[in-house]
């Protein structure tokens, strides 16, 4: 049985980061900073500063490589304050991919090369990309992966094609993901290879113009020509890298769903606020039943997706296969959040539209949570499978 009762030493640190982020992150989201393809990097290192210096930087990240160590439920419960700001998860250093790859390193890489990349990383000093997705390969089917990665002595030599890489521009680290062979020409498997992002053979193709713009340095179509990367620098094993994906990318996929909850429940705050003195035909729109109604169903759908949050963040901390649970948790949360600020625009009328509230800004950046970490109709094509295997 799941337990929802909050220790009080979590409702100390839901209240420490809900003040941080209404005191200092809510005031600087009109920074003039915040560019097309994503904040600048000095605006991001300005917003990691306040954060370390305020002691909640790297919530999720294990305490002996400079996190706080929480578990998957503290962290559902940090991350949906963070995300009530549309800064508050580059604050906090919990932004995607940079959150999920330090998940990767904690629990795959060698103690050299945490030393190297991780503990810098959750320091807020680097940021990280995941080079996994091709513009006519991998995507939603890894299966289909092009890029190849081919033994010559003790270095690999890599080439393909990536694209929607995110934060590309101005990373540190690149994880690539490549088909392996050997010097002899064999298959060895889909593997990942850390390399450095400014790596000679890392060509930087074109900066994709995307409905979002939340995350630094945007998206990325990258070309892979030549890259050498020495055995040494292999993540984990060779041929393994498709387990490793599903070690970065179920948790992933929950903690997208913990910090679109708290930008949806912004979203929703802003519009009952405006539902409660706006007035329309003798009385408030709130109280007419076309805006209350919907207001209603924000209610539901934000309470229902903090509890499948939950309720995944419990079996991943019991160690349960949670696969099924975070595809379950990804499709309702992506739907049902994207429904919330869909109405909370509606509710605003002419005003949801306009930059005078952030919920506009919400709105474009929430629709693409329902494609990246594998879109509704593959997660629902993953879970029919489940449900006639006997897995769920």
């Amino acid at each position: 049985m799941i337990d929802f009762e909050l220790p009080a030493e979590l409702v100390e640190l839901r209240e420490r980061v809900k003040a941080f982020i209404a005191a200092e992150i809510v005031p600087l989201e009109r920074d003039a900073r915040q560019e097309p393809h994503g904040p600048s990097e000095e605006f991001r290192r300005e917003l990691v500063a306040l954060a370390r210096r305020a002691g909640l930087l790297s919530p999720h990240a294990p305490a002996e490589w400079g996190g706080l160590g929480l578990d998957h439920r503290a962290i559902a419960v940090v991350f949906e304050e963070a995300g009530y700001s549309t800064l508050g998860p580059l604050a906090l250093n919990i932004q995607a991919p940079d959150e999920g790859n330090s998940n990767l390193l904690a629990k795959v890489a060698t103690q050299a090369q945490k030393e190297r990349w991780l503990r810098p990383l959750v320091a807020g000093e680097i940021r990280t990309v995941f080079s996994m997705t091709e513009p006519d390969g991998a995507g939603s089917d890894p299966s289909l992966l092009q890029t190849v990665a081919r033994q010559q002595g003790d270095e690999f030599v890599i080439d393909g094609r990536k694209w929607l890489i995110t934060g590309a521009p101005g990373a540190a680290l690149n994880i690539v993901m490549a088909r392996a062979f050997d010097a002899a020409g064999r298959e060895l498997g889909a593997t990942m290879f850390l390399t450095p992002a400014d790596a000679p053979g890392i060509r930087l193709v074109r900066l994709l113009d995307t409905l979002d713009s939340n995350s630094p340095g945007g998206h990325a179509e990258l070309a892979l020509e030549g890259l050498r990367v020495p055995a040494a620098a292999i993540l984990g094993e060779l041929g393994q890298g498709f387990r490793y994906a599903q070690v970065r990318l179920a948790p992933a996929r929950l903690t997208h769903c913990m910090r679109w909850l708290g930008a949806a429940r912004r979203a929703h705050d802003i519009a009952v606020a405006h539902a409660g003195r706006r007035q329309a035909f003798g009385k408030p729109i709130g109280e007419h039943q076309g805006v209350g109604f919907m207001l209603a169903d924000n209610l539901i759908d934000l309470h229902l997706a903090r509890l499948a949050i939950w309720h995944a963040a419990w079996t991943l901390d019991r160690g349960d296969k949670a696969r099924n649970e975070t595809s379950l948790a990804k499709v309702f949360c992506s739907e049902a959040l994207g429904r919330v600020v869909d109405r909370s625009l509606q509710a605003l009328g002419g005003l949801g539209i306009t930059a005078d509230t952030v919920v506009q800004r919400i709105y474009r950046d929430i629709r693409a949570f329902r494609i990246y970490d594998g879109p509704s109709e593959v997660h629902r094509f993953a879970l029919a499978r489940a449900i006639l295997a006997g897995r769920a």
